[in-house]
């Protein structure tokens, strides 16, 4: 049964992580496929259970804000969305539906904090990003480069596109000798993540949500450094049981993520190594009350909490409420869309909050930015604008990230960070924050972030930032960015201070500056480790255009792997 599970969420992953290749699910071949995938992934999930949290000393009772040492270390609250558009929030000028969907809580982490105005994802789909994240490192560096997957989805999914479509994907059958079993595909137990750190220097470590970096057991929260884990499995989870009462969908008949979701209804948590169960609200509140939770019983105690909400990645589903209180968009799909922000800023606020009631609030390093860019297969013009791509691709629209920081006190409010940074300085931020010395055995590509932000520091994090998946590769250097793609074998050439919204490739005028930065690129490339795994496929993404609008031929693509 678990090995039955396992690959059919990790079917149903592929396309909901990687949005790789227009999957239509047309015709019967389809339909024998998402039957077998309902049949591989659906389970019966236990009733909803009461998750109990281990309590620091003072806890429960009636200890008081009184109790919190005053010198103690900072607690660490790292929020991270799923596939959050730039445009998605307001903070930045603009927002949904012409900013009327307002985003105040997210956007109050950066007015009482720190905004990164170019902060940058450490890939542009969610599991290896999360692992940069997570190791301060590219995680290139370890092999971590694609989303596991199993062979046999692989080869079927490839095969799915209709006659119609212009551009097919594509499978490696050449490569399938080097694939390793879907089982053994995960983050590395040999890496240090921030809660392994954090936790070697006495910090209780609880992970909340999407995980995403390998399902079985040797690679589980636990393994890497958390005391406590309430995850999803396989990274996937419905926020509402299709026909519930109190939920709104938006189903869309062109994406084949929606498909597989709908046909499977993945539904459940698992609370440390426990049996999977249901939760016993909307996603997005359930993971929010639990962290509350998490909050209160640890106000005595140092602690990380990574709270890693799944929204607003599909399925497409908000709560009547919250789908009530935005009358005024006339699109279905896009007013459920705003209403699942509008409750991911509500909960965030929730979380602010709650540090206040317990006292934390100025004794907490709270961290907030999104895994990558918002995805095409959401069928919505413009939730990265105002710049071009996707997630999935190296575009600013697939890597360019909300990216806030706030710690009252120690981060003047208001700051702005204008110099790129990656998610992997989280890593070293916080270890600074914690007073906890980086790991000296392997190279470390994040930066603290702190001296940057109180201007004790000058010049940049960063000289050059690197991507790469399989044979598309990306550098930025000082504000130059290369974009390096074999399907198609092109290149892209922008000057980000002239042009940050990558409207005027200069690659055909500036061959040398191509040169260059191609030596860059092969230079770091030979730094970094052959996959754990091979990329079996790879599909196309129109640049400028939704996965709900048509193909056609003078549209720019790139081939996104896995």
């Amino acid at each position: 049964m678990i090995r039955r599970l396992a690959w059919g969420l990790a079917a149903l992953l592929l396309v909901g992580a990687v949005g790789v290749v227009a999957f239509y699910a047309v015709g019967g071949r389809a339909g024998v496929l998402l039957l077998t995938v309902k049949y591989w992934l659906h389970q019966d999930y236990a009733a909803p259970r009461e998750v109990l949290w281990q309590t620091g000393p003072g806890v429960p009772g009636a200890a008081s804000a009184q109790a919190v040492a005053p010198r103690r270390p900072p607690n660490v609250v790292l929020i991270v969305a799923d596939d959050l558009g730039f445009n998605d929030i307001t903070h930045y000028g603009g927002g949904l539906a012409g900013g009327r969907v307002p985003t105040p809580h997210i956007d109050s982490i950066a007015r009482q904090g720190v905004e990164f105005r170019n902060g940058y994802a450490g890939n542009a789909t969610c599991a290896p990003s999360r692992a940069a994240m997570l190791t301060g490192r590219y995680a290139t560096r370890f092999g971590f480069e694609f989303t596991p997957t199993p062979k046999q989805f692989m080869k079927a999914v490839t095969g799915m596109a209709p006659a119609s479509q212009l551009r097919k994907p594509v499978y490696h059958p050449e490569r399938e000798a080097e694939l390793i079993p879907y089982e053994d595909m995960g983050l590395p137990t040999s890496e240090i993540t921030l809660a392994k750190l954090l936790q070697g220097s006495g910090y209780h470590t609880v992970q909340l949500g999407k995980w995403h970096l390998g399902d079985s057991p040797q690679f589980r929260p636990y393994n890497h450094g958390f005391d406590e884990s309430l995850s999803h499995l396989h990274g996937a989870s419905m926020f509402l049981p299709t026909k519930h009462p109190g939920v709104v969908n938006a189903m869309q008949d062109f994406d084949p993520i929606d498909k597989f979701l709908w046909a499977a209804e993945p539904w459940g948590v698992r609370f440390k190594d426990g049996e999977p169960f249901q939760p016993p609200k909307y996603m997005t509140d359930y993971l929010t009350d639990e962290a509350v939770k998490v909050v209160a019983a640890n106000k005595n105690r140092p602690f990380f909490m990574y709270l890693a909400y799944n929204a607003p990645h599909t399925p497409l589903q908000a709560t009547r409420e919250d789908y009530d209180a935005l009358s005024f968009i006339p699109d279905h799909t896009m007013r459920v869309y705003a209403a699942m922000i509008r409750s991911l800023d509500r909960n965030i606020g929730r979380v602010l909050q709650s540090l206040k009631d317990q006292g934390l609030d100025d004794n907490t390093l709270v961290i907030f930015t999104s895994d990558n860019g918002g995805a095409h297969y959401i069928g919505i013009d413009g939730l990265n604008s105002p710049y071009r791509g996707w997630k999935a691709t190296f575009f600013e629209g697939g890597i360019h990230v909300p990216f806030f920081m706030r710690w009252p006190g120690t981060i003047p409010p208001g700051a702005s960070v204008t110099v790129p940074v990656s998610h992997f300085d989280i890593f070293a931020t916080a270890a600074a924050a914690a007073g906890q010395q980086l790991p000296a055995d392997r190279p470390i590509d994040g930066v603290n972030l702190l001296p940057f932000i109180k201007g004790d520091a000058s010049g940049r994090p960063h000289d050059v930032l690197f991507w790469r998946t399989d044979t598309y590769l990306s550098v930025r250097a000082g504000d130059w960015k290369l974009q390096v793609s074999e399907m198609p074998k092109k290149d892209w050439l922008f000057n980000l201070a002239t042009d940050p919204n990558e409207k005027t490739n200069l690659a055909a005028q500036q061959p040398e500056r191509v040169a260059a930065l191609k030596a860059q690129l092969s230079a770091w490339n030979k730094s970094q480790r052959k996959p754990l795994w091979p990329s079996l496929g790879a599909g196309p993404i129109s640049i400028d255009k939704s996965m709900k609008a048509a193909q056609s031929a003078d549209d720019e693509y790139i081939y996104y792997a896995n």
